[in-house]
């Protein structure tokens, strides 16, 4: 496994991608940095041969994107425009391709939230549709779309590991696939046999401490729990620390303690 993290999290206003956290990242000891494709996306040109530079110079590859689509780009409803869609997904998976992302997380609340009235049943075979174009794009780019299942908090549809793998089967394209969080994962309060059934299709993790989803600190029985059913499912991809934090170096440099848990005791 790869240890990773969504700087995003640790962004604010002035800093949506957390772009200044890039050498911090690397001097902590991580792998890989996931950066958030819709706040990419806003970037000039030149503004993202910047990061691209910045990513270079920190010695630091972006295996992951996360927030694959703004709010803006509406996937279900009656507002649901594929040929936006459409058009958005082809610039964003070039963008993505150029970063050298192998995964792109797709759970995106805001543009595939359910719109009140309208029909779940109808609003997920949207989403299918949309999977399946997006399919076409990053195919050729060897990128795998990642579903990520979010809590009944943050979202209205897709809510756990099973709706992820009935996702997964109604698009039935190769590059879709699921991703499993801690966070969200213990927040619905799913069981470990789900995830051990859901393993086959698991491409990418991302992790954080539930209280607060804040950067684990120290040791626990439910995080070797956890990362048991991976090891034991033969993953071998990345683990992104997708957390907020307070004082962001100090937490980054503790939270490498995870990669305890990658290998067997």
């Amino acid at each position: 496994m790869r240890l990773g993290c969504c700087v995003n999290m640790l962004g604010n206003a002035d800093d949506p991608i957390g772009r200044r956290y890039i050498r911090a990242v690397k001097e902590a000891g991580y792998d890989y940095v996931e950066l958030p494709l819709a706040q990419v996306m806003e970037l000039s040109e030149q503004e993202f041969g910047g990061l691209l530079d910045e990513l270079d110079a920190a010695v630091l590859p972006c295996r992951c994107c996360n927030n694959f689509f703004p709010a803006s780009v509406r996937l279900t409803g009656e507002n649901a425009d594929l040929a936006a869609a459409e058009d958005y997904i082809a610039r964003a998976v070039k963008r993505a391709a150029r970063l050298g992302a192998e995964r792109i997380v797709f759970g995106s609340s805001g543009a595939k939230n359910v719109p009140e009235g309208f029909s779940h049943e109808r609003a997920f075979e949207q989403i299918v549709e949309v999977l399946r174009l997006a399919d076409r794009y990053v195919q050729p780019e060897h990128i795998c779309i990642v579903i990520e299942p979010l809590n009944r908090k943050e979202s209205n549809i897709i809510l756990n590991l099973t709706d992820g793998e009935r996702l997964v089967k109604a698009v039935d394209r190769p590059s879709v696939r699921l991703l499993v969080d801690y966070y969200h994962f213990r927040m619905e309060e799913e069981s470990p046999e789900v995830l051990r059934q859901a393993m086959p299709d698991i491409r990418h993790v991302h992790f954080a401490e539930p209280q607060g989803r804040s950067f684990p600190t120290g040791e626990s029985a439910d995080y070797e729990s956890f990362f048991e059913i991976l090891r034991e499912g033969n993953y071998t991809g990345g683990v992104s620390i997708e957390a907020y934090a307070s004082c962001p170096k100090q937490e980054l440099a503790r939270a490498v303690l995870v990669r305890k848990y990658f290998e067997e005791n």
